[in-house]
């Protein structure tokens, strides 16, 4: 099953990831988690993406393809996958599904984890102590300004992806706003699993 997970930040996609993976057999493929590891390690598309990073904007397109790209051919993601992070526009969406094309693969469902504007800000502020004191001071990407930034980032770039998903019958909506078991429980069910 080849899969992407949609929300806005704090929607809750990284929480629900792992188990659902988990359930499924098929591989985690986290953007977030893997640009972050690049700008710790200060590799070129690392030091690219921290620019962006720093300013609450959205990696460029260029940079994300290829490295989606480069991802989706390794072998653990023969048996399916679970995109989270990617992708973030409808532009990114159909540059997907030109690449799934190229790489004889096809998209099964894109799941929405629908959150109100105020849930996704108090989950993202309520991250940050935590991450906080794992990184032994506050991530910058995780500032009130930056969070709400990226929250209109996502009204202004996202929402038009869902149309897109939405007119080809692959998007699944998710009341994300219950628990995340109340949440894996009801993307389960409509994935008939």
């Amino acid at each position: 099953m080849k899969l992407v997970i949609l929300g806005g930040p704090g929607a809750g996609k990284g929480t629900q990831a792992q188990p659902l993976c988990h359930h499924l057999g098929i591989s985690e493929i986290s953007t977030s988690n893997i640009l972050r590891e690049a700008i710790a390690c200060s590799t070129d598309l690392g030091r690219e993406a921290q620019i962006y990073v720093e300013k609450g904007e959205l990696v460029p397109d260029p940079l994300l393809i290829e490295f989606i790209r480069t991802r989706l051919v390794q072998p653990d993601a023969a048996n399916g996958w679970l995109l989270e992070g990617y992708p973030r526009t409808a532009f990114q969406a159909e540059e997907l599904d030109f690449l799934l094309d190229d790489l004889g693969q096809q998209l099964d469902w894109a799941i929405y984890l629908q959150v109100s504007e105020s849930v996704m800000m108090s989950r993202s502020l309520g991250r940050c102590p935590l991450q906080g004191i794992a990184s032994s001071g506050s991530r910058l990407d995780d500032q009130p300004e930056i969070i709400q930034r990226r929250i209109n980032l996502f009204y202004e770039r996202t929402i038009p992806m869902l149309e897109y998903y939405s007119y080809r019958q692959h998007l699944l909506t998710i009341n994300a706003d219950q628990s995340p078991q109340q949440v894996q429980q009801e993307i389960l069910q409509k994935l008939n699993r």
